[in-house]
């Protein structure tokens, strides 16, 4: 069975060709619960998600900041496994039709085995992988199964990378570019600044035709409608899992993401 590049590739070129950004959401799989964390993926979703990441939650998740680490960690106490983020992506992908990557650290991938993991998320319906710590110099093997199982990698670039590196990246990348807007850990941020949008040109200045999206502090609408300005996608995540956090209960947390979703997507369309 193959996987949903096709579906990703066509869903950002979808999104172009209505003249807009794509939403990328970000939620942590097994959070609050398995269950509940799959009705967070279909509310946001419904909310006007274009694309949801959904996070294999790691002990030592070194691009996440507080807000995410904590999700995780209610996620790994829950007792959270990789066969649990196989079946959010496949429930949350069946229930829409929309494509769902999964974002994860190399080494739970590298446990668990390569040929394993992409044929499980294939079968699952997945788009692909976002792997924020596997150097593209030491990706081959990965490259090799993803590209067999029709499975997206999606490499993340930094304001420090090097035009040279750039350039590597995005010839050995697939799917989309993920151009972290700043250095540092995730969270949100009260400004997301012009690093990301030279980070953006630099990326498209390697002549990839890989549309290339920004994450990393973006949680608001006005912020939103900032990137969509120069960006491919806009990515949000720690505000999502804030809204989660901070509810009184599931179903409040269930309609806030959903009324975030609501929010950005009017962000990305220019109607703030």
């Amino acid at each position: 069975m193959s996987g949903n590049i096709q579906l990703l590739s066509d869903t950002l070129a979808g999104a172009k060709t209505e003249g807009r950004s794509a939403l990328i959401a970000y939620l942590p799989a097994g959070f609050p619960t398995v269950d509940g964390g799959i009705e967070a993926i279909k509310a946001v979703f419904d909310g006007g998600a274009d694309v949801v990441e959904v996070g294999l939650p790691h002990s030592d998740p070194v691009l996440d900041g507080p807000v995410i680490q904590t999700a995780d960690d209610i996620a790994l106490r829950g007792g959270v496994k990789i066969a649990d983020v196989m079946r959010t992506v496949q429930e949350a992908h069946e229930a829409t039709g929309k494509p769902v990557l999964v974002m994860t650290y190399w080494n739970p991938i590298d446990r668990y085995g390569v040929e394993r993991f992409t044929t499980e998320l294939a079968e699952a319906g997945g788009a692909g992988c976002i792997l924020p710590d596997l150097p593209v110099q030491e990706s081959a093997l990965w490259r090799e199964h993803a590209e067999k199982h029709g499975l997206a990698t999606v490499f993340v670039v930094a304001p420090s990378s090097k035009d040279e590196r750039l350039a590597q990246i995005t010839r050995a990348g697939s799917g989309f570019v993920y151009a972290a807007s700043l250095m540092g850990v995730t969270g949100t941020r009260e400004s997301v600044g012009a690093q990301a949008q030279d980070l953006v040109e630099r990326t498209r200045g390697t002549g990839t035709e890989l549309p290339v999206c920004v994450g990393l502090g973006v949680s608001n609408s006005a912020q939103a409608a900032e990137v969509a300005g120069f960006a491919d996608g806009v990515i949000v995540g720690s505000a999502f899992v804030k809204r989660m956090l901070d509810a009184p209960d599931h179903a409040a947390g269930l309609a806030a993401v959903r009324e975030l979703a609501g929010e950005l997507a009017k962000g990305v369309r220019g109607q703030v």
